[in-house]
């Protein structure tokens, strides 16, 4: 924005010089800007009586008005200006102000607060905002940024008015270290006036002054010291003497920044030319240091923040005033702050890690139910979980797939002394073979590309619990290495750090390969085949205990229609029979997800189990198969209509036989083969000699 358009806001002063509402302008107002009509006010004088007769008649008591005011605000002592509160720009700045901001006004009219008020601006919306609300406001917490570079004491007070609807402020600033002048000089003068007696009045009055300056300085908080141009120390207050261990008579005179400015924090010497309490006054500018070291008389460092302050005596740069503070306790505050967040954070971030798997540990938990089994199986295992539970032995649990595998790790640690901290489980099988490392025991932030911040590994999250290492014959030859050395050292490092950890963990192992076997091939290390192995326990397949399938079948069938809200139909016998005889070769999983598909597929609380022809021992298709075997590789191993009927009737009979002769209702044969009652009945009249009646006649 140029000057020139800085200068066309009027505000309410060019509304009122503006011109009357017939449209009829003052001679001195209506030809001419606001700013031309004041400045002009002096030239136009009346040529004669008749001139002045004939202004008096057209100049109207609002216009009149109006060049009072634009007088007023043009004399005012006091720098006074005109501002938008809504844009934050000066709209007029009368002479004082122009003083004032060293400036003239025509270039402080139009700019924003914020080029004079640059780091203050949350103050000023604070005082505006206050202004507009009760109509005035007042403050002294507002400073100038001036060129001189030096701090102004101000006072600020706003009255709000209006014009056309638009808010504006008159803002009068007065200088006080100039109105404090202004009063000693008022009062010098008065007592000089009212003679000796009144001058000796004025003597005492400025030796108060003079005496609660050193009271003041004497006691203040922080530690103040002035130098001279030379950086000679001309005065010390007390609190600047006991923070650095001297008595102030012992600092008087001598070179200041020799004495306890000499070198930085790192101790490395400090050159004077460097030292911003000489440039101070050397440049004639206000410096603030946040942090640097004073050295004390024992050689100790004092962490402080300081701000050097030149003086000037009559145009002269005479020295400098430090004032300082011990800021060592904030610092270490400071610090122990951040250290306190870091751990905080690291905290946090195991925590939520811990938690999303003691959320995994609890869904698993809900698909898992305790060990189930009446054999003498199930009976020997619980007995070898309660042994090894409250040891921190390492146990490695071995068996095919769906046997139950992790079901015992989780009731080893349920019944160990662990079991208030997590069990992280790690499925070493879906791991990729780059990220191994990673996971069981974490990086630090850029270890690798795609590393974009500290990650915990398994094992430090496990620290104090139990890991579960599910498949653990899947780990690479390569690392297995690694995994030893924890399990033998309890010591780690993260990718990318050297800090060694260490860590208290419990290890359950689990694997459906033979790991010595593993071992003798060389594709598994025997040394941690053997540190695994402390412990180990084998989980039997379903088809060696069928006894268990009737406990399993119903507490399955259960929890399924209890998750999905269906209602539990009836496990019968010949469902029971009928699971039995299958061999299971997904053992207890795949019973499970037999069940909820056929009690999903329920209707009119029957249970219909459909299961693969191949695992039926004596099926059907087992029979045929074993037909065709007998029969050898030649053309007639295809079986004939005859050897059909013969293999029909062989299922019938062994599903008589499993239900005893019950050919219809629940538990019969006909349900067991999944077929209707009569159809049965007619399978059978075929089947019997004609001497004898069909079976259950």
């Amino acid at each position: 924005m140029s000057d020139g358009e800085r200068t066309s806001h009027g505000g309410p002063f060019e509304a009122l010089d503006a011109g009357n509402e017939g449209g009829e302008g003052c001679p001195c107002c209506a030809a001419k800007p606001v700013n031309d009509a004041v400045a002009g006010d002096k030239e136009r004088q009346p040529s004669s009586t008749a001139d002045h007769d004939r202004r008096d008649t057209t100049l109207n008591p609002q216009h009149l008005g109006a060049i009072l005011l634009r007088q007023f605000f043009e004399r005012a002592p006091n720098a006074t200006l005109l501002i938008a509160p809504e844009s934050g720009l000066v709209i007029q700045a009368n002479r004082a102000a122009s003083a004032l901001f060293r400036r003239k006004a025509q270039t402080i009219a139009g700019r924003s607060l914020a080029e004079f008020y640059p780091e203050q601006m949350g103050i000023w919306h604070v005082f505006t905002e206050e202004a507009l609300v009760r109509g005035h406001a007042f403050t002294r917490d507002l400073t100038l940024a001036l060129p001189d570079g030096r701090p102004h004491r101000l006072e600020h007070m706003a009255v709000a008015t209006e014009q056309d609807g638009e808010d504006y402020l008159l803002v009068t600033i007065t200088d006080l270290d100039v109105q404090a002048q202004r009063s000693v000089d008022d009062e010098a003068n008065t007592y000089h006036r009212k003679g000796l007696d009144e001058w000796r009045r004025a003597e005492r009055y400025f030796r108060e002054i003079e005496r609660e300056h050193h009271l003041i300085l004497a006691a203040a908080g922080e530690g103040i010291y002035g130098v001279n141009v030379q950086g000679e120390t001309t005065f010390v207050n007390p609190a600047a003497a006991t923070m650095l261990g001297y008595d102030p008579a012992e600092l008087i005179g001598k070179d200041m920044h020799s004495v306890i400015h000499h070198h930085k924090a790192d101790g490395t010497p400090y050159a004077v030319a460097d030292c911003p309490i000489y440039n101070a006054f050397k440049q004639g500018t206000v410096k603030t240091v946040d942090d640097e070291v004073f050295w004390g008389k024992d050689g100790r460092s004092v962490r402080v923040e300081y701000t050097s302050t030149p003086i000037v005596d009559n145009g002269a740069m005479v020295g400098a005033v430090i004032v300082f503070r011990d800021i060592s306790e904030r610092k270490l505050n400071e610090e122990r702050l951040r250290t306190a967040l870091a751990d905080n954070a690291r905290l946090r971030e195991r925590l939520e890690m811990e938690n999303a798997y003691l959320r995994e540990e609890i869904r698993s938990q809900a698909h898992h139910h305790n060990i189930l089994g009446t054999s003498d199986a199930v009976a020997n295992l619980i007995r070898q979980i309660e042994l090894v539970a409250p040891t921190d032995a390492n146990v490695l649990v071995t068996g095919e797939s769906g046997t139950g595998k992790e079901l015992v790790a989780h009731a080893i640690h349920r019944a160990s002394a662990r079991s208030d901290r997590p069990l992280i489980r790690v499925n070493c099988a879906a791991i990729p073979r780059e990220l191994f490392e990673s996971e069981f025991f974490g990086h630090v932030r850029g270890a690798f590309t795609g590393a974009l911040r500290d990650r915990v590994g398994r094992f430090e999250l496990a620290n104090g619990g139990t890991i579960f290492l599910d498949e653990v014959g899947e780990i690479p030859l390569d690392l297995q290495s690694k995994l030893l050395r924890v399990l033998q050292d309890r010591r780690f490092e993260r990718i990318g750090e050297d800090r060694t950890r260490e860590v208290d963990v419990r290890v359950i192992a689990a694997t459906n390969r033979d790991l010595k076997q593993e071992s003798a091939a060389g594709r598994f290390r025997e040394d941690l085949y053997f540190r695994l192995n402390v412990f180990p326990i084998e989980c039997l397949p379903l088809r060696e205990r069928t006894g268990d399938i009737p406990v399993l079948a119903a507490e399955f069938l259960a929890t399924t229609c209890a998750r999905l809200n269906l209602p539990v139909p009836k496990l019968t016998k010949a469902n029971v029979e009928m699971l039995r005889a299958y061999s299971w070769p997904g053992n207890a999983r795949e019973l499970q997800n037999v069940v909820e598909r056929a009690a999903i597929l329920a209707r009119g609380g029957k249970l219909a189990f459909s299961l693969p022809e191949t695992g039926r021992p004596g099926s059907a298709t087992e029979t045929a198969t074993n037909a065709v075997d007998a029969a050898g590789d030649d053309a007639g191993s295809i079986l004939t209509a005859a050897e059909m009927i013969a293999l029909e009737e062989a299922n019938i009979r062994r599903a008589l036989e499993a239900c005893r002769g019950k050919v219809s209702g629940p538990g019969g044969a006909a349900e067991l083969l999944g077929m209707k009652a009569t159809t049965l009945y007619s399978r059978l009249k075929a089947m019997a000699p004609p001497s004898e009646p069909p079976p259950g006649t």
